[in-house]
């Protein structure tokens, strides 16, 4: 049973959303979709207990060995991001005990948990699979569900924001597939370690060049990396805020994923970052992207693009450390990873709570929140503080490990502008505590605090920010050991 748990770490929620499309019952899918969840956590803290105490997981699917069969393979990397998609899953799915009947319509709930558990089993299949095709083929599989995820939500923009969504995931699954072309045109296989131990003899080719080229811009859109983020402040908008705080903390953490693994795997940090000197390119984007996410934050009047515009920004900070290609600016890179999926995933849970109460997703229309739903409040309060970077948050730790590298590399500039940028996000955040706090509410609303179910699980990921930001030993620990396994040349 064992030896099994790599492919039941996908086939697992495939099942589930079968079992939810056949019996078309709102409490029995949700009971699969929890029991697909959590089933799959297991299976990840397993797993990365393996790699740890064991080193690489290679499965071979139907006895063929690699490269001329599918392979999914385990390493620390893989493992960590699993963990990553895993968990958040399983403490969103059971946050919705009393909220999913606010934003789903009714009669679609088992649709809507069918497509989430695709979603899930996508990006743990994206994870997981050491096959390049297989890449894409998951890929798509996570961009059809999350489009059918946003467009269930209520506002009618959300329609259009799926379909924004749908274009540009359509425009960057094509590069993504057409670089995956080029590679296999240029290596004869499709298997990731073959990949990377024939590319460097085609290093001088044109076509290698190219493949970079087309996988690069093509993960840049589903990472939304800037300037190819405009589908993300809209699909965040509108989606239900489920699914939001789902997608938020997971979808481009898994993009990012596919970034690390094409650089550091297929192509080799020398050749990208010594050669091709990619951090060039790399390095004033992801300042940008700090810099302007931020910015274009504070003058949100909807909080949900509020926040995402603030996942913009980073998403800057997660590529600014791939970009030192160093050991701490990878770790602080990696470690970010896991930090933000904790606090944008919290931030998101917190204003779902929100449109439970209220109904709005105006900053306006929340005022004096902070009296009437004082626990939920002080919940954002905590995740804000994180996204700020307050030692004892989780969000500190990241930005200590990048303006380390920063120094390490004598890129003094670059370590002030980090620095700085954390102020901007003292002004949005400020901004969203003051109203909640020092404003009047609205006299006509009768307010109550979140339900019991939904507190919970948003007091999980928030806690989450405030224990892992004091024991760092796993997060930084596992974090660091992936960038030396990255950076120590090993397929």
């Amino acid at each position: 049973m064992m030896e099994q748990l790599p492919a039941l770490q996908v086939v697992l929620p495939l099942f589930s959303a079968l079992l939810c499309l056949l019996i078309r019952n709102k409490t029995a899918s949700r009971l699969f979709a929890v029991a697909g969840s959590w089933g799959c956590l297991a299976i990840a803290l397993i797993l990365l207990r393996t790699v740890q105490e064991t080193g690489i997981i290679s499965y071979h699917f139907g006895g063929w060995f690699p490269p001329l069969g599918i392979e999914y393979r385990i390493d620390l990397l893989n493992a960590y991001v699993l963990i990553i998609v895993a968990m958040i899953s399983a403490v969103v799915l059971p946050f919705g005990v009393g909220h999913w009947g606010l934003s789903i319509p009714e009669g679609r709930e088992y649709l809507f948990f069918c497509a989430f558990l695709l979603c899930i089993s996508g990006l743990l299949g994206i994870t997981i699979t050491g096959d390049a095709f297989n890449v894409f083929v998951f890929l798509e599989i996570t961009s059809l569900s999350s489009y059918t995820l946003i467009a269930m939500g209520r506002n009618r923009r959300a329609l259009r924001a799926a379909f924004t969504y749908l274009v540009m995931g359509t425009v960057g699954g094509t590069f993504i597939l057409i670089g995956i072309g080029m590679m296999y045109l240029e290596t004869g296989t499709l298997n990731m370690v073959d990949i990377a131990n024939r590319l460097p003899l085609a290093y001088g080719s044109r076509t290698v060049l190219v493949a970079f080229a087309f996988l690069t811009v093509g993960v840049g859109i589903k990472l939304a990396v800037f300037p190819l983020h405009h589908w993300l402040p809209n699909a965040y908008s509108y989606a239900p805020a489920t699914v939001s705080a789902f997608l938020a903390a997971t979808a481009t953490k898994v993009s990012y994923y596919v970034l690390v693994r094409v650089i550091f795997t297929l192509f080799g940090a020398a050749y990208i970052f010594e050669t091709l000197r990619f951090h060039v390119l790399l390095i004033p984007l992801s300042l940008l992207a700090m810099f302007i996410g931020s910015t274009v934050a504070i003058y949100q009047t909807n909080i949900k693009r509020l926040l995402a515009y603030s996942s913009i920004s980073q998403i800057g900070y997660m590529t600014l450390g791939l970009s030192f290609a160093s050991i701490n600016g990878l770790t602080g890179g990696l470690v970010h990873l896991f930090n933000h999926a904790l606090m944008k995933g919290g931030l998101f849970l917190v204003l779902a709570s929100v449109m439970h109460s209220i109904a709005s997703n105006e900053i306006d229309d929340m005022r004096g929140l902070g009296r009437k739903m004082p626990f939920t409040m002080a919940a954002f309060v905590l995740g804000g503080l994180s996204l700020i970077g307050v030692p004892g948050t989780v969000g500190f730790i990241s930005k200590w490990y990048l303006v380390v590298a920063a120094l390490e590399k004598g890129w003094y500039p670059i370590a002030v502008l980090i620095l700085l940028s954390s102020f901007l996000a003292v002004i949005y955040i400020w901004r969203v505590v003051e109203i909640f706090f020092f404003r009047e509410p609205a006299a006509e609303k009768s307010i109550k605090e979140a339900p019991l179910s939904m507190l919970i699980t948003t007091t999980i990921l928030i806690g989450g920010t405030l224990f892992f930001g004091l024991q760092t030993e796993w997060t930084a620990g596992v974090a660091g050991s992936v960038a030396n396994f990255l950076l120590g040349g090993l397929p």
